[in-house]
């Protein structure tokens, strides 16, 4: 008689020889189910890593997108129109002061009821931006006669969409966050501040200026405060220079005839947008004139 003892769960053991038999035929399945499963793995891996491609690039950019809004960033003083308004009571140019724009909070456009004695010219420049450049060369000595005489206002607008241009030195950022700097410092100073950017504007593909340099430029400008040059090195409203940004593409522009700004410079005299020759002086006042007329209602 064959002995057979009990399994631990009470059921008969085979013989050795039948559990040898049994062992072989259990290893020989696991090899083949095995040989089976690197089969399918090579055929996912050929025909499915182009589905799993496809899904990582849609999460990736899914979340690229989600993520391109405008950060919160609280702004600087004496810009709570996103730009820095400068006009004159007939000698000296000054800032009309605001207090810092909250995180998140929107932008307040300027009341220009107020301002119906005047051309009231808005300008949106990127300080990279070269044809701002060929347009305050152009136009600045006409632009500060025209606002220390009390004749005009001006609104600047510094953006920032040409850092792709500055060799991976964010220069357009860092040179909007200099100009939000020295609103919040010493505004009064803006004006020549923004006439000293452009005429020491770096050109495109270049690093433009270091930020010992911008801080240099400042105070040749005129600019004291000694707060400014740790603003421009800890580069403090580099998130609002972008969230302004953000908002100038976006829209709408209030106080205009267009929706949003599409290329810089923008120009806007009493709220309707300049579309002649950015290095001809003579058609700029001839504009600046027909919108004052109209605007007296002459």
């Amino acid at each position: 008689m064959v002995n057979t003892r009990m399994s631990t769960s009470g059921q008969a053991r085979p013989p050795k020889k039948d559990r040898r038999e049994e062992a072989r035929e259990h290893a020989r399945l696991m090899r083949a189910e095995q040989v089976k499963r690197d089969k399918r793995r090579r055929l996912f891996l050929r025909g499915g890593i182009g589905i799993g491609l496809l899904a990582v690039v849609a999460i990736v950019t899914l979340v690229i997108v989600n993520n391109v809004t405008a950060p919160a960033a609280q702004g600087p003083a004496n810009m709570a129109s996103d730009g820095i308004l400068l006009g004159s009571d007939g000698t000296t140019v000054s800032a009309a002061t605001s207090t810092p724009l909250a995180a998140d909070a929107e932008p307040v456009a300027t009341d220009q009821s107020a301002l119906t004695d005047t051309a009231n010219i808005v300008m949106y420049v990127d300080y990279l931006c070269p044809i701002c450049g060929n347009f305050e060369t152009t136009n600045s000595e006409q632009i500060t006669s025209w606002v220390t005489a009390g004749n005009a206002t001006v609104e600047i607008h510094p953006i920032s969409i040409l850092d792709r241009l500055s060799s991976g030195t964010k220069y357009a950022t860092r040179a909007a966050n200099a100009a939000a700097c020295v609103a919040d410092y010493d505004p009064n100073n803006f004006l020549a501040f923004n006439s000293a950017m452009f005429a020491d504007q770096p050109a495109e593909n270049s690093t433009g200026l270091t930020d010992a340099e911008l801080t240099t430029l400042v105070e040749g400008a005129g600019v004291t405060s000694t707060d400014v040059a740790s603003c421009i090195k800890d580069q403090t409203y580099a998130d609002w220079v972008d969230a302004s940004t953000q908002r100038a593409l976006n829209g709408p522009i209030p106080n205009s005839d267009i929706e949003k700004v599409k290329g810089t410079p923008t120009v806007l005299v009493n709220g309707v947008s300049y579309t002649g020759s950015f290095t001809d002086a003579a058609a700029f006042e001839a504009f600046v004139t027909a919108q004052t007329t109209a605007a007296a209602g002459e």
